[in-house]
């Protein structure tokens, strides 16, 4: 661990002109001490740290010192490409070899780039997750993301819908941060499928390799799949009259692609404006709620219980409101 604080310092000075005690600490995140003393035992291993004393001092290399430890390991390479993804490197286990790469990238750059890094992280943050949930990073993220970066078959037991576990030995091929929860897209036997990482009560990674098919789309993949699991679940169908101020409501509260199919199916509008769509949805249920967030701007006609139970929650608001 030393040794590599130790490149990480290196790399710093190089990057920099100058920098304060504190701010290598701050960087390394050790003590201003264990600075001094790093300072030190790389001064005695030939590199030239010198410290300038003083208010404005602080550490430097000497006569435009290079290293010649810029080479990017693989990991580390891989990182790089996922550097604008602080939170995901940092839940997989992979904060260190992203910052070791930045470091190596800007030690590598002209004087005047160097800052590159630094400006891009002041005009762009990715902040994955939905409103209105907290994040919760699975337990066992890191061991999966382990398995998919060194392509290792994983034994891992998974919680199904109905609360029975099973057990799948999986060839991981790629993660999903979907929303702020983590999929991974997996090979079982000749298919593949998806997994939700939070569901995983144990992961076993083996030392085996598993063969990877270089075909597999990944973003294909994903998209292929979220967008059958879209349709399987919109079982039910929901015949509504809708204003034109619904009609503009309907993305934010129904499923899109079912409003967008809606929508082109519909005939004219009525005297009123209003249309009328046959919306595929999960259940009457479901539909239930979200139709109320539409409030006023849309009538049920179809299926009849539906219709009555929204009309005794309207008539429950009016009561409320008299």
């Amino acid at each position: 661990m030393r040794a590599a604080r130790l490149i990480r310092m290196v790399l710093l000075l190089q990057s920099r002109p100058v920098m304060t005690a504190a701010e290598l600490a701050r960087e390394l995140e050790v003590s201003e001490r264990t600075v001094t003393r790093d300072a030190q035992a790389l001064s005695e291993a030939g590199v030239p740290v010198y410290a300038d004393r003083g208010r404005a001092g602080g550490y430097r290399l000497v006569g435009g010192y290079r290293t010649r430890l810029t080479g990017l390991a693989r990991t580390e390479a891989e990182a790089l490409f996922l550097s604008g993804l602080p939170s995901a490197l940092r839940e997989m286990g992979l904060e260190d070899a992203g910052s070791a790469a930045r470091l190596k990238v800007s030690a590598a750059l002209l004087p005047s780039l160097r800052d590159a890094s630094a400006s891009a992280a002041r005009r762009f943050h990715l902040d994955a997750p939905g409103w209105y949930q907290e994040p919760v990073t699975p337990e066992l993220l890191p061991a999966v993301a382990e398995a998919v970066w060194g392509d290792r078959f994983v034994r891992a037991r998974y919680r199904r819908g109905a609360g029975d576990e099973v057990e799948r030995e999986l060839a991981p091929y790629g993660l999903v941060l979907k929303a702020g929860i983590w999929y991974v897209c997996a090979r079982v036997g000749d298919d593949f499928r998806v997994y939700r990482i939070d569901r995983f009560s144990s992961v076993t990674v083996s030392e085996e390799r598993f063969e990877r098919d270089e075909l597999f789309d990944l973003p294909g993949f994903w998209e292929e799949r979220a967008a059958q699991f879209a349709r399987s679940i919109l079982r039910a169908e929901v015949t509504v009259r809708v204003s034109p101020e619904g009609v503009r409501r309907l993305p934010y509260t129904m499923d899109r692609s079912a409003v967008r199919d809606a929508l082109e199916a519909a005939g004219p509008p009525d005297a009123q404006g209003w249309l009328t769509l046959a919306l595929r949805v999960e259940s009457a249920e479901v539909a239930y709620s979200q139709l109320l967030g539409l409030g006023p701007e849309s009538e049920v006609l179809e299926p009849a219980a539906l219709r009555e139970r929204l009309a005794a929650a309207a008539e429950r608001l009016r009561e409320l409101y008299r």
